[in-house]
């Protein structure tokens, strides 16, 4: 690509993620990954340079960059995409949670909103931070130290701290009262040997769209890289992040269709807690006229709080000219809590207070209780892996082991009753002694892989990989405890592996002809049984033991077979792609709920989770990029996915007739276009994305509605302005910048299934299903950064 302008658009490269780094490492002159002007070409991996990530308001989550990739949806209910609760990520059919995500190499873990094994990128790192995106739409690099990577991957490679001493403020305003400040600080050289680091501090405050609260996040990040000698390096990196986020209420398809997008919590609004307890008496707003289920929408709160200490450090060291040797050791810790002020204390729906019951939630009688979750996360591990190159082979072994340690318990707190005080903070500390412990359970895991792999090089245009993965990965769940009155007992004792002793990656990339290029890559991998807490996920062991019994023999990891290939081609002025790829996806974990009525927390559901077949899918991704002058660009791409469900689904004496549906919440079509013009100092985009219909249910009976989505952005530079009478000082890059995110003000339900699918819309299940997010109306954004 010839210029800047075309380079960071986001042209749908496929290259091999098998690929090693054989050079020496940087050395200690050379400034690396804080801009890239051209993606890298590595196989069937496409690199997202920091330059295409810093056009989008600062403090973006980058996955909402990366969506504008073929085959890729990203969706979320605020404009930043820094919302975990709402953060949904599908790859060709695939979800987040089997997508593997790493910062450096180190496992960031399933990214999801209750993640397990690990923490979101956003809270591992400022996105000001990220110097690039490697991401693999295929299985994945066999040397991914992940036990989920079945659709991809994406590796996160943090900035490098620069050579000279500066450092960056940034200040960001927008629509909700949006306030985003950023400061960071680089050393520079401290010494001979090219010691220097970085330190940055994060705060990103707004209140949301609708309702009441704000969502709430900080960040310290700090790096520091040891050059030794021109060949070799010590490099830690370190974050902090405490979050706070006021959650948008889940919403039905009927809300949408008959009460409008304002629907939401109490919380943060006048009179908020007298408007929810006589919402939980059957008072309600009159915005709820037709709600089949009022009670639903009337929660006092739900928000979510965690903070992360997460860290590694690497030694990566050149032994010989050929032979390199690389070590990482990380820990990571978490806690946080979620709330959710539940209007379901009473089983007379008319009483207040609360009749005196055995199974009373609260002893004062109150109608509203707070449920409080409360997980942690303990976890460390190691990464090691040798690279040696001879003749025209480049030789990979390696290991990876970690240890995690998860728990997750659900406690009720008393509430007051009308007149005795305030309700209780849902950012509080709530060490005390709670009404009731509801369920808990802990969880310990051992994973570990091993790889080796070879990368030949018969001819200077010819690449040939072949390699593969074992995996060991042993979950024992126990210490598990359940309010018998309301709960059934829980899973509690037992213990599932998966061991995968041959996972095999094939690749070829050839480049025929000066632009042309052809590529395959053959892949299996495997999805290690995942956790959570009771009735939360797809987990075999968040059921009661009566369940998993039931299942226990039946049981099998997911695991997926992925064919890809395609054809290239690049020049100056036209790039174009086009990417095939089928995947056998078998032994799909499913949970399955068999009552999923109001107050489905306390009305003591029968819930099994169990393998209910595969998933084909088949698609093709194709792209184009002109670049007629200087400056100008205007790529374009579509996506077919045809990904369906390969059998019906049983449960209990019903039928489902879900072979042959396509699978939910991922459209079978989807549009791309960018235009971007760059001139002097001045730099302009504007894209569009087309997302067809969405499945919202197993059999495919309920689908929610194709939409479109335009972002627009332009900014200005100034280079070296000196500050008035500091004749010594100056600002090397001074950029102002506007940004519109939902230019057109589109009106949409983005995040789809937080809380599960139903099997089918008889009776109107689906549509009365209260598991979508709303995405934002039309946001403004202005930013000013200055780099010294």
């Amino acid at each position: 690509m010839a210029s800047s302008a075309c380079a960071d658009t986001p042209h749908h490269h496929t290259y091999s993620s098998h690929k090693k780094h054989h050079h020496s490492a940087i050395p200690a002159g050379h400034e690396t990954l804080s801009v890239r002007a051209r993606p890298a070409r590595r196989g069937t991996q496409e690199v997202l340079s920091h330059k295409l990530m810093e056009q989008q308001v600062p403090g973006t989550n980058p996955l909402k960059t990366l969506a504008q990739l073929p085959g890729v949806q990203f969706q979320s209910d605020d404009p930043q995409g820094l919302d975990t609760y709402s953060n949904q990520l599908y790859m060709h059919g695939f979800t987040q949670n089997d997508i593997g995500m790493t910062l450096d190499g180190i496992p960031l873990g399933e990214p999801t909103f209750r993640n397990y094994n690990g923490l979101s990128a956003l809270q591992a790192i400022s996105s000001e931070n990220v110097g690039q995106l490697d991401v693999t739409q295929s299985a994945g690099a066999e040397s991914t130290p992940s036990t989920n990577n079945l659709g991809g991957s994406i590796n996160y490679i943090s900035a490098n701290p620069k050579e000279k001493p500066g450092g960056t403020i940034s200040q960001t305003f927008g629509s909700n009262a949006l306030f985003h400040s950023f400061f960071r600080f680089d050393s520079g050289r401290l010494n001979d040997t090219g010691t220097k680091f970085f330190v940055s501090y994060m705060r990103n405050q707004g209140e949301k769209w609708k309702g009441g609260g704000d969502q709430f996040v900080q960040q310290v990040n700090t790096k520091l890289v040891q050059p030794i000698n021109q060949h070799s390096q010590i490099s830690a990196f370190f974050d902090w992040d405490a979050l706070q986020m006021v959650n948008y209420q889940d919403y039905t398809p009927n809300w949408l269709k008959n009460n409008g997008t304002k629907l939401d919590n109490f919380y943060g609004t006048p009179n908020a807690w007298r408007n929810a307890y006589n919402a939980s008496q059957g008072i309600f707003p009159a915005s709820y006229k037709g709600i089949s289920d009022p009670k639903d929408v009337s929660y006092y709160d739900s928000t979510a709080s965690s903070s992360d200490i997460f860290g590694g450090i690497t030694a990566d060291l050149a032994l010989t000219n050929k032979l390199r040797w690389k070590t990482t050791f990380y820990g990571h810790e978490e806690t946080g809590h979620g709330t959710y002020a539940n209007p379901y204390a009473c089983r007379d729906a008319s009483a207040s207070p609360c009749p005196a019951q055995a199974d009373t939630i609260q002893l004062n009688g109150s109608r509203i209780f707070e449920q409080v979750r409360k997980p942690a996360i303990e976890r460390f591990g190691g990464i090691t892996s040798l690279n040696y190159r001879i003749a025209h082979h480049a030789l990979s072994a390696g290991l990876w082991y970690e240890n995690n340690h998860y728990t997750s318990y659900a406690y009720a707190y008393q509430q007051p009753l009308p007149g005795e005080g305030a309700p209780l903070n849902p950012f509080g500390s709530f060490k005390g002694v709670p009404s009731r412990t509801l369920w808990g359970q802990e969880y310990n895991t051992n994973s570990f892989t091993a790889f080796v792999g070879d990368t030949y090089h018969p001819l200077p245009s010819l690449e040939i990989h072949a390699g593969f993965k074992s995996l060991l990965n042993t979950t024992r769940v126990g210490h598990a405890t359940n309010w018998a009155l309301r709960f059934p007992s829980l899973a509690n004792g037992e213990s599932l592996t998966t061991a995968k002793a041959f996972l095999p990656h094939i690749s070829l990339d050839w480049h025929f002809l000066h632009h042309h290029e052809l590529f395959v890559d053959i892949s299996e991998n495997v999805h290690a049984y995942p956790q959570s807490g009771y009735n939360s996920s797809n987990s075999p062991f968040a059921v009661s033991q009566a369940a998993y019994n039931a299942t226990r023999n039946t049981l099998k990891p997911e695991t997926a077979w992925t064919f890809a290939g395609g054809y290239r081609y690049t020049s100056p002025q036209l790039q174009g792609s086009l990417y095939l790829y089928r995947t056998n996806f078998n032994n799909r974990l499913q949970q399955i709920l068999a009552n999923t009525g109001a107050g489905a927390l306390l009305t003591n559901n029968t819930t099994t989770v169990q393998n209910v077949g595969g998933v084909t899918m088949n698609g093709v991704d194709a792209s184009v990029t002109v670049s007629p002058i200087e400056g100008l660009s205007l790529f374009n791409s579509v996506s077919y996915s045809h990904s369906t469900y390969d059998q019906n689904i049983r449960s209990g004496s019903t039928t489902y007739t879900t072979r042959g549906q396509q699978v939910v919440a991922y459209p079978r079509f989807m549009y791309k276009a960018r235009l971007a013009y760059e001139w002097h100092n001045w730099q302009a985009f504007v894209d569009a994305q087309y997302y067809g219909r969405r499945s919202f249910s197993y059999t495919g009976d309920f689908k929610l509605p194709s939409y479109w989505m335009s972002d627009l952005g332009l900014s200005y530079t100034l280079h070296d302005v000196s500050l008035g009478a500091l004749k010594t000082v100056s600002v090397h890059r001074l950029v102002f910048s506007f940004n519109i995110y939902n230019l057109a003000n589109v009106k949409y339900a983005s995040t789809m299934g937080q809380n599960g699918f139903t099997m089918n819309n008889a009776g109107g299940a689906a549509l009365n299903n209260q598991s979508i997010l709303l995405g934002n109306p039309r946001q403004f954004f202005g930013s000013v950064r200055a780099e010294f």
